[in-house]
């Protein structure tokens, strides 16, 4: 049966649940685990070294090159089908090593401890794995558990739970046992009388009862969800299905005209056919899956450097192309640690505090004046802080220690921030009674005698303050106390006085001592990391389960949003789930700052998002988060972040720092480039390659290129070359340029425009220099497609430097930028002259010895490629300029 446990009784809960006090039964606790089963989340189907490498083949060029094997194999051509073989298995076994390097460092980030429960069972307290817990159970809770369930609270002494992974929400949540009115589905940071699985206790003890474990855990529905949830294609793998589709189009209408045109010239079928897999091989780019691999490897190995781990490799263009990030707050943008910020006393004065996160540097400023030396007043509101506070923070040698509840702590550090250690406040005074924080009394004090009187001091939440000082006090104070929490800190006042009673019931009229203004301080590089954004036209929004006013205060200061109006809530955002997610997507493309959200918000957000026509990467480490990074086109997952979170990513950034994502992102547009040039290489060469064999079929001539020496060309000078290029340096002002269109093909008008020039160029000189060689200089076949063999592996040589930008002039280049590159040239040029002197390979390539006089005849022949793409790149700024000019 179902029961909304929140809204019940917890002693009804327990009966419910058939168990006491005491706990259940040995007996019971095994009959339960086999209804109910184990206490474990759904694993995600590990993929073994061997599927890693069998997925390698799962792509559509590896197709097209599987069928022009099995033709090779075929006609015969057993020499062409082993090169082509040969090829898809080195691509396969490089790009198994990359995932399986990926995955083994995800899978070092992951929490191996095991979750230890204290529970209850026959009036015994033992100590079990939480994979053993069953309904019913009745488990104790203190300060540092991991809570292993889904509970119901029974008994609470200060307790207080972190619940981040699950709300966003970065502050601690005090925790009660009554129950609670309103709707059944009651926001799982507004169910203060549970607990959840996975979350943490930060302070104080409890005792509650098991009501859900495994799958039926709000986690554990989180985690089932990812299985539903469909993946989405990076970007590449969506243009690389659509080119290899096209080239395979290209391929068969290649072969099929000009296998007419032979046919028709009265060739014999079976060289008919030979004709057709020579201009297959020709036409189809077999080095291509090998270098985008090694391209996208290279770009993995970047983006680790700069704290970026890439799980699959597509991720690593893909996070290059996004448009928009949703980002979590606390943690990413934030330093995710509590810090005091201003100080208010009584008397109208205000004070700067500086420094930031859980320790002591820093000081307190009033006006930019370093407080050197305390006054009465400031001493009095110093002493309450310290005296009513909980927390510890030392400082020891090997840094800051602390412990407790996070804003106790942060408190603490005050004492520090005016050169006094925390005892100096308590010198002369004896402690009688601590009161500690509740939730429902939000405030927490204490009872101290000094000089033999007794007073008392509180610190806790406005409201609840301002009962307890006099009227004349209170006006100014809320009126302070909002203009704080407008700005977006959290708000702590601070009152005491003399009494003559430990009875708090019966409390005189207390002074106000001040306020205190808290925030979670972004962290120092997240301004300088939006902005950057912003410039490479990528929109920023906040997603967050944190307080609208500290979201958009957050925001603001970032330059995320400017206005109220950019902000939506979670419950604003409930009024909306019944839209259609094109209707949402209207409702809130203005809106910039997402709050108080629930998973399932977040992720209609990123699918509404995305019918916007944005490529959306998302930021998360909380469960929480896991079905909204499956959802989004990159999902980033923080270091620090949970399993769950990790394995619906594909990109997990270590330092959970949102400037390592603008890093990542800038790597990504790195790869991307760097791709282009490969394909422009590798297309331009090809299309060369093509045109020479098909003008010859039409001329009627010899080919000037046999398929095993096409392939010679396409995968072992060419492939030296075109991996080479994948080692260049990225442009520096990549992120000043807007994100490319996720839909548009890699096959623009400029990369089509210098692959049809540099493929008539390369393509009319071969063609040329062969009819030359056979028809006026009468050599003889053999030796003749050495020479252009050669010639071809020069204008390679020649055309890999136009390749490494497609706008800006060679000379303008560093060649500092990618000594790799040159290195490559200089082994093409060794490994293909070697080749004609290896025995066996020698006969296979049908490659006799080229003279160096006819070498060097061939150079400067092959660099009328380099002036005419320098007239080309020229010819197209000119035009640009006339563009953007005009």
């Amino acid at each position: 049966m179902k029961f909304i446990y929140h809204q019940m009784a917890a002693q009804e809960v327990v009966e419910k649940l058939q168990t006491t006090g005491d706990g259940l039964t040995n007996e019971e606790a095994k009959k339960r685990q086999q209804e109910y089963g184990k206490n474990v989340l759904p694993q995600p189907k590990t993929k073994t070294l061997l599927q890693i490498f069998f997925s390698q083949f799962l792509n559509p060029l590896i197709y097209v090159l599987i069928a022009a094997a099995i033709i090779s194999v075929a006609t015969g051509d057993y020499k062409d089908a082993i090169f082509i073989i040969a090829i898809i298995v080195i691509n396969a076994i490089l790009g198994t090593y990359q995932e399986w390097r990926a995955e083994s460092s995800a899978s070092a980030l992951r929490d191996l401890v095991k979750v230890i429960a204290r529970v209850k069972r026959d009036g015994h307290i033992h100590n079990i794995n939480s994979e053993e817990l069953v309904p019913g159970d009745m488990v104790i809770l203190e300060s540092g558990n991991k809570v292993p369930a889904d509970l119901r609270l029974v008994e609470v002494n200060g307790l207080a739970v972190e619940e981040a992974l699950l709300t966003g929400e970065s502050l601690a949540v005090n925790k009660v046992i009554a129950p609670l009115e309103g709707a059944e589905d009651l926001s799982i940071g507004d169910r203060i009388n549970m607990l959840f699985a996975a979350t943490t206790v930060q302070k104080g003890r409890g005792l509650a009862v098991v009501v859900s474990t495994g799958i039926q855990t709000q986690i554990g529905k989180i985690a089932n969800s990812l299985h539903t949830t469909n993946a989405e294609k990076p970007p590449l793998v969506r243009r690389m299905e659509s080119f290899s589709k096209k080239i395979s189009v290209v391929v068969l209408i290649a072969c099929a005209v000009l296998g007419v045109i032979g046919y028709l010239g009265g060739m014999p079928i079976k060289e008919i056919f030979f004709i057709m897999v020579a201009v297959g091989v020709s036409a189809i780019p077999e080095g291509l899956p090998v270098a985008l691999t090694v391209a996208l490897s290279i770009g993995t190995r970047r983006m680790a450097q700069r704290n970026v781990i890439v799980r699959k490799l597509p991720a690593v263009e893909g996070l290059g192309s996004c448009t928009l990030i949703a980002s979590d707050k606390t943690g990413t943008l934030t330093m995710d640690q509590q810090s005091v910020k201003k100080i208010y006393l009584a008397s109208g004065r205000s004070f700067d505090v500086t420094g930031q996160g859980y320790n002591g540097e820093g000081q307190i400023k009033q006006r930019d004046t370093t407080v050197a030396e305390l006054d009465e007043e400031l001493s009095v509101f110093l002493r309450a802080n310290i005296l009513s506070n909980e927390g510890i923070l030392r400082k020891t040698e090997l840094g800051w220690e602390h412990s407790g509840d996070a804003v106790d702590v942060a408190l603490r550090a005050m004492a520090y921030k005016v050169g006094k250690e925390p005892k100096f406040f308590s010198a002369g005074v004896e402690v009688v009674k601590m009161v500690p924080y509740e939730s429902e009394n939000q405030f927490s004090a204490v009872y101290f005698r000094s000089e033999g009187v007794l007073h008392f001091a509180m610190k806790g939440a406005m409201e609840v303050i301002a009962t307890k000082i006099p009227e004349q006090d209170r006006e100014v104070a809320m009126t302070e106390s909002e203009n704080l929490a407008a700005d977006g800190f959290r708000v702590l006042a601070l009152a005491g006085g003399r009494v003559e009673s430990e009875n708090i019931d019966a409390l005189p009229p207390l002074q106000l001592f001040g306020l205190v203004g808290m925030i979670d301080p972004l962290r120092p590089e997240a301004f300088d990391a939006v902005k950057k954004c912003k410039e490479a036209g990528i929109s920023v929004m906040m997603v967050t389960g944190d307080h609208p006013s500290t979201a958009l205060a957050i925001a603001k200061d970032l330059g995320i949003a400017t206005t109220k109006d950019e902000i939506i809530t979670g419950t604003e955002l409930s009024k909306l789930d019944t839209l259609p997610i094109a209707e949402l997507a209207k409702s809130i493309e203005s809106k910039r700052v997402f709050a108080r959200v629930s998973p399932l918000q977040k992720q209609r957000i990123v699918e509404a998002m995305k019918s916007l026509g944005h490529f959306v990467a998302v930021t998360g480490d909380g469960a929480n988060d896991a079905p909204a990074l499956k959802s989004a086109h990159i999902g980033v997952a923080m270091g620090a972040g949970t399993d769950l979170a990790k394995e619906a990513a594909s990109i997990i950034v270590t330092d959970n720092n949102f400037a390592s994502l603008t890093a990542g992102v800038e790597e990504g547009r790195f790869t991307f480039d760097n791709l282009r040039k490969i394909i422009y290489m590798l297309i331009s060469t090809g299309s060369a390659e093509l045109l020479t064999v098909a003008l010859a079929i039409i001329i009627g001539i010899p080919l000037p290129f046999i398929a095993v020496q096409l392939l010679w060309l396409n995968l072992v000078t060419n492939g030296i070359q075109d991996i080479a290029l994948a080692f260049e340096k990225g442009d520096p002002d990549v992120m000043k340029k807007p994100p490319r269109d996720p839909k548009e093909s890699i096959f623009d008008k400029l990369m089509n425009s210098q692959i049809l020039v540099s493929g008539l160029v390369i393509g009319g000189i071969v063609f040329g220099v062969w009819y030359y060689l056979i028809y006026q200089l009468k050599y003889e076949e053999g030796h003749a497609r050495t020479i252009v063999m050669m010639l071809m592996v020069l204008l390679q040589n020649v055309h890999v430097l136009n390749c490494r930008s497609e706008t800006k002039s060679l000379f303008s280049m560093p060649l500092k930028n990618n000594y790799v590159l040159l290195l490559g040239i200089v082994l093409a040029q060794v490994v293909h002259i070697s080749a004609s002197y290896i025995p066996g390979l020698n006969t296979t390539l049908q490659l006799d010895k080229i003279r160096f006089d006819e070498w060097i005849i061939l150079v400067p022949t092959a660099l009328i490629i380099l002036l005419a793409m320098e007239t080309f790149k020229w010819v197209w700024r000119k035009r640009s300029t006339v563009r953007v000019v005009s």
